[in-house]
């Protein structure tokens, strides 16, 4: 078992409820010890940003054996009215599209890309 993540200090861009939702937006099976190590959050702290987006309805989950599948919601809009209109599939395409870019290496990103 995994200790607590060594916390974060300072201000940062994104919330916790945005990190946690990327992280299953990018592993629907991820387990809450896998979210919490990704998010540098307590395993308790996830559960309770789980427990927020079920209640307002921008995920679900099914019990598959010991298994948690979530699911998505790409169509609800994000709560601030800085952002109305703006669907969690947007928000969600930026940082996966991000963390994708991240998993490269700079070579890898400065190549042409093949087409079909």
């Amino acid at each position: 078992m995994h200790g607590v993540p060594e916390p974060h200090t300072g201000w940062t861009f994104l919330t916790n409820h945005a990190r946690v939702l990327a992280a299953i937006a990018d592993d629907h099976d991820a387990r809450i010890r896998d979210i919490a190590a990704h998010c540098r959050l307590t395993e308790r702290a996830v559960q309770k940003i789980i427990a927020d987006l079920e209640r307002d309805g921008y995920l679900s989950h099914t019990r598959e054996g010991r298994t948690n599948t979530y699911q998505i919601d790409p169509s609800k809009v994000l709560r601030h009215p800085a952002e109305a209109g703006l669907t969690v599939a947007s928000l969600l395409s930026w940082l996966v599209k991000d963390e994708a870019d991240r998993k490269t290496t700079p070579d890898e990103r400065s190549r042409p890309r093949a087409t079909a």
